[in-house]
């Protein structure tokens, strides 16, 4: 018995761990449980957590009324859960069964795998709020129509092509969003729905609308922006109760007179449409938008079609990085620049030709308007002429370098529209896994820009109030109270995230954390609402309602003008729950919430902020091989160092890069070459750091120095700021102390080593005859020299590759060269055209070679200009000849008139 006894006790033991573990299980869900609210959409497994409780049946379970639950699950498991929700959630009031909470390679929101319901759920006697948003649904649910206590119905971002017409069933439906989805026609029956207040129908495949949609006798608000709507029905003058009508970006060319004369109506926004003939009473009306409509041009006077329809072929120009204007005309064009920029004019997007002209800048903080956490992804785009409007929207594909950071981030074309910076709506089409394009439509020409920011969520907020959700971050909302503005205005919202590492290592306290940081703003108006807005965060992540020490908690506020953080804790009333915290606000600016030990932590905040927008980056300098005087300056992300030299090491040498240092994005910055030491032939180098660019530069140095006796030792230094004249005493001491509040960042050495022999002549850059190191051809035919090889690269534009054919490269090195400097068109013919040279050093015939690729790649115009080159250099040539005696002075060997031999010369 005792030895049954000791069998049994491993066994006992065991089974008390199972049991001990399944009741931490059970009291971590129970956890879950916040007075009558269950949130399982932010939590790995939420459809196994609420399996688990039904079977576990708690007492609190009954008490739920509210119900979170992601669209990312699997579909079988999140069918049968919700199989199990009418059971055991019978108070149930509100369901939200959201996608859009997981992103693809782009930063855009994936759609949940909800496609339908059971029929179950209409069970649910008490559900008023249905959120069934960024799913896969192609039908609307059968069950739907049958819940008859359903207000709230949002079904944006799916796959709806219809309604049915049961919907007209639904007798306390208030708000019916069905945005973003593919509806081409509405039910009849949707005209039943006498308790409707809100309607939006934005964004959908809509090219009429059914006279029934009059009897929606309560509905305050109508958004049928961007469909295909031609026409309104007269039934719309019925809507006696309406307050907001949205029909910009459809296609409508006229529009009840009545509709100005709504009693209610304070907004009706008719931008970007078709309207020619405008009655009096709707240009006259205060609360009307009309923006973007052809008012007051005649219509075209109408022609009998051709007995056969010619159908023209719309132009396609490719142009080389020679040309920077073309002409569009009313036939429209399709045009490729040399920069990697593709424009569409379509057809009648112009009355007469237009020449445009096109240039594209370097970025620099005057052109850039850049937010506190944007990124530049390209270069600044001007087309003229600036502000001509077009008759049809002109569509513009910008090349961009892909973001490194893409979660919670959106990509976006922004344009200079008057005074002021604005954004264009973008879409990103990727047309290889690292080349992507930005495609926008734009009414006129300006300036154009491709920046990555945090995800906007913007509304307009009207003097009812609202509610303004963060699409990255589900549990930031903001509600707008009625009252809290006198006229609509538009209001955006975006979140930052900080990593918690970062915030413990700033603190040093290894339980801090922080809560997303929120950022309110608008694009006009007051300062602050009429009433206070409530702002819902969530905790600090490992901080929960039920367990926090409120001493700890910090609500911290940004002070717009003066630029600082200021902990408004002891001014506010914060309402705690298991996840969020809820406080009012007045102001629009920045918010943040920290949970630490910290007393004053203003200063921290600051620091952290600024710690959000730094970028680590390295600096090296680099020789080339060839020719030691070229030094290539160049700042890098951390991340890229290793993989930038590898590829640069074979062409460049020199020292270690620097040690990692701080910048901002869009900081100033310049390399100086120090006195008495190398100096560089156009002076200090100047540059603006942009995180995801190229900030590399190439210059020629050259020394007082004489180095066939010794080789030149020096150094260039990188300091913070715009170029001074001279680089002050007081950076030069700074050097022992590094960091964002001093001015120099990193010395680095660079060498010119000692000439030997003939290398003077050929190499040095004093007086006398003066070559480039890498040249091509003789003294008595001409040379090519480096900087004029360079001149030729520059004119090659997308021709290089035939041209590289025609000088004997193999079609293999072309793939590498074009992998190797992928989105890096001056890149690849710079790379191909010295490389050839280099191996044609030395070697006669390379400049014959070189002018007959150029003419069997039809570039006549680079030949000839060839040709103008070599000609020169053999008239310096002769000069030189005569200085040094070489041959009679007023004689020209070449000359047809002079003596033919030695013998007559000499008498």
């Amino acid at each position: 018995m005792a030895a049954e006894a000791e069998g049994l006790e491993p066994q006992a033991a065991a089974t008390e761990d199972a049991a001990g573990d399944a009741t931490e299980a059970a009291d971590a869900e129970l956890r879950l449980l916040v007075g009558n609210r269950l949130s399982l959409d932010l939590y790995p497994g939420g459809c196994h957590r609420l399996l688990h409780l039904c079977a576990q049946r708690p007492p609190q379970l009954g008490e739920v009324e509210f119900l979170q639950l992601s669209g990312h699950e699997d579909p079988q498991l999140l069918e049968a859960t919700l199989t199990q929700v009418p059971r055991n959630l019978q108070r149930l009031r509100s369901l939200v069964l959201r996608g859009g909470q997981h992103w693809d390679v782009l930063g855009a929101c994936l759609r949940g795998s909800l496609t339908t319901l059971p029929a179950g759920l209409s069970g649910l006697a008490r559900l008023a709020h249905l959120d069934l948003s960024f799913n896969s649904l192609e039908t609307l649910p059968a069950c739907i129509p049958q819940m008859r206590g359903l207000s709230t119905l949002l079904l944006s971002y799916n796959h709806l092509s219809e309604l049915p017409e049961a919907l007209g069933a639904l007798p306390s439906l208030t708000f019916l969003s069905v945005t973003h989805n593919r509806l081409q026609t509405l039910p009849i029956a949707l005209g039943a729905l006498s308790t409707l207040q809100r309607l939006d129908l934005s964004g959908n495949l809509l090219d009429t609308l059914p006279p029934e949609i009059g009897g929606l006798s309560s509905l305050t608000e109508l958004n049928l922006a961007s469909n295909r709507l031609q026409g309104l029905p007269t039934s719309l003058v019925g809507l006696r109760s309406l307050r907001l009508l949205v029909l910009h970006s459809n296609l409508l060319t006229s529009v009840p007179t009545g509709l100005v004369h709504l009693p209610l109506l304070t907004r009706l926004d008719l931008r970007d449409n078709q309207l020619r003939d405008v009655p009096p009473e709707l240009l006259d009306a205060p609360f009307v938008r009309l923006q973007g409509n052809p008012l007051g041009e005649a219509l075209p006077a109408p022609q009998s079609p051709p007995e056969a329809p010619v159908i023209l072929e719309m132009p396609r120009l490719f142009l080389n990085s020679d040309v920077d204007s073309f002409p569009v005309t009313p036939q429209g064009c399709s045009v490729t620049l040399a920069c990697g920029v593709r424009l569409q004019f379509p057809a009648g997007a112009t009355a007469s030709p237009v020449n445009i002209q096109y240039r594209l800048w370097l970025p620099e903080p005057r052109l850039v308007p850049l937010g506190p956490h944007d990124s530049l992804l390209s270069g600044v785009l001007e087309l003229q002429p600036h502000g001509v409007a077009f008759r049809q929207k002109v569509s513009l594909w910008l090349l961009f370098v892909p973001p490194r950071i893409r979660r919670c981030r959106e990509v976006v074309v922004r344009t200079l529209s008057g005074d002021s910076w604005g954004d264009l709506d973008t879409h990103v089409e990727e047309e290889a896994p690292k080349r992507l394009w930005a495609h926008c439509q734009v009414p006129h020409f300006s300036w154009f820009l491709v920046v990555s920011r945090p995800v906007s969520n913007t509304c307009l907020v009207p003097p009812e109030g609202t509610l303004l959700c963060c699409s990255g971050y589900p549990g930031v909302k903001v509600t707008f109270p009625p009252g809290a503005t006198e006229e609509p205005r538009s209001v955006c919202m975006q979140v930052v995230r900080m990593a918690s590492r970062e915030l413990r290592a700033l603190l040093g306290e290894p339980e801090a954390a922080a809560s997303p940081l929120l950022c309110l703003s608008q694009s006009g108006g007051p300062p602050s609402f009429l009433q206070p807005v409530t702002v819902q965060l969530p905790l600090p992540p490992g901080v929960t309602g039920l367990s926090l020490d409120r001493s700890c908690l910090h609500l911290l506020y940004r002070t717009p003008l003066e630029a600082a953080w200021d902990d408004i804790t002891a001014q506010v009333a914060l309402e705690l729950t298991h996840l969020y915290a809820r406080f009012q606000v007045t102001h629009f600016s920045w918010y943040w919430l920290w949970y630490t030990t910290k007393t004053c932590v203003q200063d921290l905040a600051r620091k952290a902020w600024e710690r959000l927008r730094l970028h680590r980056v390295n600096l090296i300098a680099l020789q080339r091989r060839r020719d030691p005087e070229q030094v290539l300056l160049q700042c890098l992300p951390r991340d890229k160092v290793d993989a930038t030299l590898r590829r640069l090491l074979d062409r460049y040498r020199g020292p270690e890069p620097s040690d990692t240092v701080e910048m901002f994005e869009g900081e100033k910055f310049f390399a100086a070459f120090e006195k008495e030491r190398p100096d560089c032939v156009e002076g200090r180098v100047c540059f603006v750091f942009y995180s995801h660019l190229k900030n590399v530069k190439e210059v020629y140095v050259t020394t007082t120095l004489d180095r066939q006796v010794q080789a030149v030792r020096g150094q260039v230094s990188f300091y913070r700021g715009a170029v001074p004249e001279e680089v002050p005493e007081e950076a030069k001491a700074a050097r022992q102390k590094k960091g964002m509040d001093t001015v120099w960042m990193a010395t680095l050495p660079i060498k010119l080593p000692r000439l030997r022999g003939s290398e003077g002549l050929g190499q040095g850059r004093g007086p006398g005859l003066s070559l480039a190191p890498l040249n091509l051809g003789d003294a008595e035919t001409g040379f090519l020299t480096q900087s004029n090889l360079l001149t030729v690269a520059g004119r090659l534009g997308p021709d290089w590759p035939a041209v590289a054919l025609h000088l004997g490269l193999p079609y293999r090195e072309l793939q590498r060269i074009r992998h190797e400097f992928r989105d890096d068109l001056d890149g690849q013919i710079r790379h191909m055209l010295f490389s050839w040279a280099e191996r044609q050093a030395g070697q006669p015939g390379a400049v014959g070679l070189l002018l007959r690729a150029l003419e069997q790649s039809d570039r006549l115009d680079v030949a000839e200009e060839v040709r103008a080159i070599l000609e020169l250099g053999r008239q310096k040539y002769k000069d030189s000849i005569q200085r040094t005696s070489l041959a009679p002075r007023g004689l020209d060997p070449a000359d047809p008139a002079a003596p033919q031999s030695v013998e007559s010369a000499q008498a």
